[in-house]
């Protein structure tokens, strides 16, 4: 018989997170960390994980959920603002279909007006400023190493 709070086999852990009104099952890691505290964890000869999930564990699970995508990361971010091309090729494998392109770094005095380029610099300097007015922060705003600062200069906004 069990109820709310109340469980006649199981980790003390699970019991616990019922009684407060949390999931019924605990991750893995919660559970380790349970039974050390008891006393009762089982040395690692004995440990009934694999070797690759305890490293995933360790890890954060990154590797198991393919780590963070490079539009995410410095290495996938112009230094200059806005995405390379390493970082377009990451977003767009993580968003089949988007059209992301590179940025028109043209200067403005060089582009045809109402071409499709001078037209979609225009509309990105648009949505940023308005972005730039209402999303961030006055420190952010003022700040000229803030990402959105780096690539409105990069588009000549």
């Amino acid at each position: 018989m069990s109820g709310i709070g109340i469980q006649t086999r199981g980790s003390g852990i699970a019991r616990i997170q019922r009684a407060k009104g949390g999931s019924a099952k605990p991750g893995l890691w919660a559970n380790i960390n349970h039974r050390k505290k008891l006393g009762i964890s089982r040395p690692k000869s004995k440990s009934t994980i694999s070797p690759e999930a305890y490293r995933n564990m360790q890890r954060g699970f990154k590797a198991a959920e393919g780590g963070t995508p490079a539009w995410q990361r410095k290495e996938g971010k112009n230094p200059e603002g806005g995405l390379n091309k390493k970082g377009i090729a990451s977003y767009r494998r993580e968003h089949p279909g988007s059209h992301l392109s590179l940025a028109v770094t043209t200067k403005p005095s060089k582009l045809k007006p109402g071409s499709k380029s001078a037209n979609r610099r225009k509309s990105f300097c648009s949505r940023m400023k308005g972005m730039k007015a209402k999303l961030t922060s006055a420190k952010t705003a003022h700040d000229p190493n803030s990402r959105i600062n780096k690539s409105l200069r990069k588009w000549n906004c």
